[in-house]
């Protein structure tokens, strides 16, 4: 089973950057995207047949978003959290017989940090959500999780100490998180891999330096470990400050 995530920080841009042939050549099982930027009916998609689609949109127009592409219909679809509405659209949470999907992308702490607080108001309603549904079935986690967990995931990790997507509480989520029964699973099979990043900011030539974050992500329940065959980051693919990340299992998982 293939599985990919990618923030396309404005999809219709994206469509217009080659969208459409990435999905089409990469053929995954289940598609996620983060940052739409759109409202219903705001897109024509010529791609995607054979495919269930699933939108969550953000209240503001323009901003934020989530959607994803099954071929497998889904027992259950969730928007936002189980027990609140969120209405910038972060949070879309598929029910499969064997597992659940959850496309996040997480709220940005911002430059001047005015926002890490709610930041981990969030993370701290997230972990707790995700414990819950871990507990009924695995979960598989994807999205633009807005941080760079360990040193190794960034270009200039000292320089960039306490900034926004670095600091210590969100480092220390990422930990927590991992800690409650969650794999990172590039980080699992690629321990010592080095200069790999999924966001480059749009400075002039920082791309083509690869000074680069790793903050885009797949997570799954410790107990999914067997079932990896493969975690990648497709840098050389275009058409977003992000990339995508892209998951292999051997098999999906199943009930019971």
């Amino acid at each position: 089973m293939k599985l990919a995530s990618w923030n396309v920080n404005g999809l219709r841009a994206c469509v217009k950057k080659g969208f459409a042939d990435y999905f089409e050549a990469l053929d995954a099982d289940v598609f996620c995207v983060q940052e739409t930027k759109l409202q219903e009916g705001q897109i024509e998609l010529a791609h995607g047949e054979g495919y269930h689609l699933f939108w969550n949109y953000a209240a503001r127009k323009g901003y934020s978003g989530t959607a994803v592409w099954t071929r497998r219909k889904p027992l259950s679809v969730r928007y936002g959290l189980e027990d609140d509405f969120e209405e910038e659209g972060r949070i879309l949470t598929l029910e499969f017989e064997g597992w659940y999907l959850v496309n996040v992308y997480t709220p940005n702490s911002r430059r001047d940090l005015s926002r890490l607080p709610y930041r981990l108001e969030w993370e701290a309603r997230m972990l707790a959500y995700l414990k819950g549904l871990d507990a009924v079935k695995p979960v598989i986690l994807c999205g633009d999780l807005n941080v760079a967990h360990q040193d190794i995931d960034l270009k200039n990790a000292k320089p960039n100490r306490g900034n926004s997507g670095f600091t210590d509480e969100e480092r220390g989520c990422m930990s927590a998180l991992l800690a409650a029964g969650f794999t990172d699973t590039f980080r699992h099979l690629h321990p010592d891999r080095t200069d790999a990043y999924t966001w480059w900011s749009f400075m002039p030539k920082v791309r083509e330096r690869n000074i680069g974050w790793r903050i885009d992500y797949f997570l799954v329940s410790d107990r999914l470990r067997p079932l990896l065959a493969a975690a990648e980051i497709d840098s050389a693919v275009l058409g977003s400050d992000h990339c995508p990340v892209v998951l292999e299992l051997t098999e999906e998982p199943a009930a019971g």
